[in-house]
């Protein structure tokens, strides 16, 4: 919590004033604690900031820690969630606080652009995802595991162990392979981005069977390269 004391500017006319403590959980596959959060939320109210979650993935950290979806947000002046990642909407985020903070948020939205006109489509298809794609992110998880676990006899490829706990594999492939791999994979319709880290998400669209032709297709490419 140090650092957040230390990023907080002093009460001085020459510096902008310090407002708002905003976290997300989950980040980079990894879930933030709940008592993390409780002590971060005490230091926002120390120093009398306005605190948001950023919760793009906050379901996938309500499955992996057996909690509720409100256990995750509680405590924080205002959330967003993503109806499209985990939960498989075609697009949607919404913005969750008090009835006043949503009608600020609203005009400013407004003022700044922003809108969108006969979205009943779009919020029929949220209701959806919301009402019964929630509990199956365990199922990524799963599948996210299941390819780390393939993966793992891989010699040329090392594996961030640290980060998954929940949809994300990020693997780093050896001796400046990854380009060459994705051309490979490529070639056969798995698309992934070359870099030197490779982030491998599991998701609604992402079956067992695609996660082992992907994790079979890349010790392929190995083997063949050996």
């Amino acid at each position: 919590m140090d650092l957040i004391d230390k990023a907080v500017r002093p009460d001085d006319f020459h510096f902008a004033r310090t407002r708002l403590l905003c976290l997300e959980n989950t980040t980079y596959g990894r879930v933030v604690p709940l008592a993390y959060q409780q002590q971060a939320l005490a230091v926002a109210r120390k120093h009398r900031l306005a605190t948001h979650l950023d919760g793009a993935r906050l379901f996938n950290a309500a499955i992996k820690l057996g909690v509720t979806p409100a256990e995750v947000a509680a405590g924080f002046d205002s959330v967003s969630i993503c109806l499209s990642k985990g939960l498989g909407a075609p697009v949607g985020s919404l913005l969750c606080s008090s009835r006043d903070f949503i009608k600020r948020a609203r005009r400013w939205r407004k003022m700044l652009g922003g809108g969108m006109r006969q979205s009943g489509i779009l919020a029929a298809a949220g209701i959806y995802a919301l009402e019964h794609n929630i509990a199956r992110l365990a199922d990524d998880h799963a599948n996210a595991v299941l390819l780390a676990r393939e993966l793992s006899a891989v010699t040329d490829l090392a594996i961030d162990q640290a980060r998954l706990q929940t949809n994300m594999v990020f693997i780093t492939p050896l001796a400046g392979t990854g380009t060459a791999l994705a051309e490979a994979l490529g070639a056969q319709g798995i698309l992934v981005d070359p870099g030197n880290i490779i982030r491998m998400v599991t998701h609604l669209d992402v079956s067992r069977d695609n996660v082992i032709t992907t994790a079979n297709a890349i010790k392929a490419f190995y083997r063949h390269r050996s």
